[in-house]
C-alpha cells in the first residue's frame, strides 16, 4: 500500500503540473496509479482535493490550502535530506574531540591538520579535560571521540592505542650529582617528588605500579599540568615524574636529566577511544581512519 507521504509526493507533483498525465511522467508511474493514488487521498481526507476537467485539473479551495502545506513540508524533508548527504560525504558538519593540553599538543596537532587539510568544511570544538572526565563527555554524548592515557578500565570504550609512552622520573642540575649510577624506585621516592594531581590518569598509573612494589610514596608537589612539572624539575624544587615523549626539549636541550632506573617503568599508551554503543558519525570515523593510519 502506498504512504501518506508518497501520496503527499503525488499530490504536490500533480498540483504544479496541473495534469495527471505531466506528473505521471514525472514521477515514472502510469497515469491510473496517479489517478488512483488521488482519490485514494481524497477518501482518506474525505475531501475532493481536485476539479477534474478534459484539459487537466485545478485544485478546490481545499486543494489549494492543503498545497501550501504539503509543498512546504516536502521542500523540508528535501533539504533534510540534502543535508543529510552533506554530512555524510563531509561537506559540511562538525567534530567534537575531548583531549587534555599536553596530549594536544604533543600528539594531537598534526593529526587535526591532515584532518583539516582533507575535510576543511568540518568544524572542529575542542574539549579540554581529564581521561576520566573524556569518559562522562562519552557518555553523555558531550563529545565524539577522546583522545586519552591509556589504560582505561571501562568495557563500554572502544580503546585503539596509537603511541608508546614511556614514564620516566627527570631532575634538574642540583639533583643530577646524586643520580650517578642506577637509582630504585625506593630511593627515589625519598625525594622530594613532583607528580601530577591525584584525579589524572597518568598519576594514578604509576601510583598503582610504585605500589605494586610495596612502596608508598607522599609527593612535595601534585600539580594539574604537564608543563608545569618540567618546569618544578628544572628549577630543581625536587624530582618529576613525566612522559619522555611530551618532555623531549627539555631533554635534547639539557634543560632536565633522566635519571636512569635500575627497573624501567612499562610503557604504556596514547590513543582513541569512543563508545561501543553507539556509531560514530562520518566525520569521526573519518578522524579515527586518520589517526590509524598515520
Amino acid at each position: 500500500m502506498i504512504s501518506k507521504l508518497d501520496l503527499y509526493k503525488v499530490f504536490c507533483q500533480v498540483g504544479k503540473d496541473k495534469s495527471f498525465s505531466k506528473a505521471a511522467k514525472e514521477l515514472y508511474m502510469t497515469q491510473p496509479a496517479v489517478s488512483q493514488a488521488m482519490k485514494q487521498l481524497e477518501r482518506e481526507l474525505e475531501i475532493r482535493l481536485f476539479n477534474r476537467t478534459p484539459k487537466g485539473v485545478s485544485f478546490t479551495n481545499e486543494g489549494s490550502l492543503l498545497f501550501e502545506y504539503v509543498q512546504s513540508a516536502i521542500n523540508l524533508i528535501e533539504t533534510g535530506e540534502e543535508k543529510i548527504l552533506e554530512f555524510k560525504n563531509l561537506t559540511t558538519g562538525e567534530l567534537k574531540i575531548g583531549v587534555g593540553d599536553t596530549i594536544s599538543r604533543h600528539f594531537l596537532l598534526p593529526y587535526l591538520e591532515t584532518f583539516h587539510n582533507r575535510y576543511p568544511n568540518i568544524n572542529f570544538k575542542i574539549v579540554n579535560g581529564t581521561t576520566l572526565e573524556m569518559c562522562s563527555l562519552l557518555k553523555s554524548g558531550g563529545i565524539d571521540v577522546a583522545i586519552c592515557n591509556f589504560p582505561i578500565e571501562d568495557r563500554s570504550l572502544e580503546q585503539i592505542p596509537c603511541l608508546d609512552i614511556h614514564d620516566i622520573f627527570v631532575c634538574g642540575s642540583e639533583y643530577r650529582k646524586s643520580m650517578i649510577e642506577p637509582i630504585s624506585l625506593e630511593k627515589i621516592t625519598k625525594f622530594p617528588l613532583i607528580l601530577l594531581e591525584p584525579k589524572s590518569n597518568s598519576r594514578q598509573y604509576i601510583e598503582d605500579y610504585i605500589r605494586s612494589k610495596g612502596i608508598q610514596i607522599d609527593p612535595e608537589f601534585e600539580l594539574g599540568s604537564h608543563d608545569l612539572l618540567l618546569e618544578f624539575a628544572k628549577i630543581n624544587l625536587g624530582i618529576a615524574c613525566v612522559t619522555k615523549e611530551f618532555s623531549l626539549d627539555y631533554l635534547d636541550n639539557g634543560l632536565l636529566y633522566e635519571i636512569e632506573l635500575s627497573e624501567s617503568i612499562p610503557k604504556r599508551s596514547v590513543g582513541v577511544c569512543f563508545l561501543k554503543s553507539v556509531p560514530l558519525s562520518p566525520a569521526a570515523m573519518k578522524f579515527v581512519e586518520v589517526i590509524e593510519g598515520e
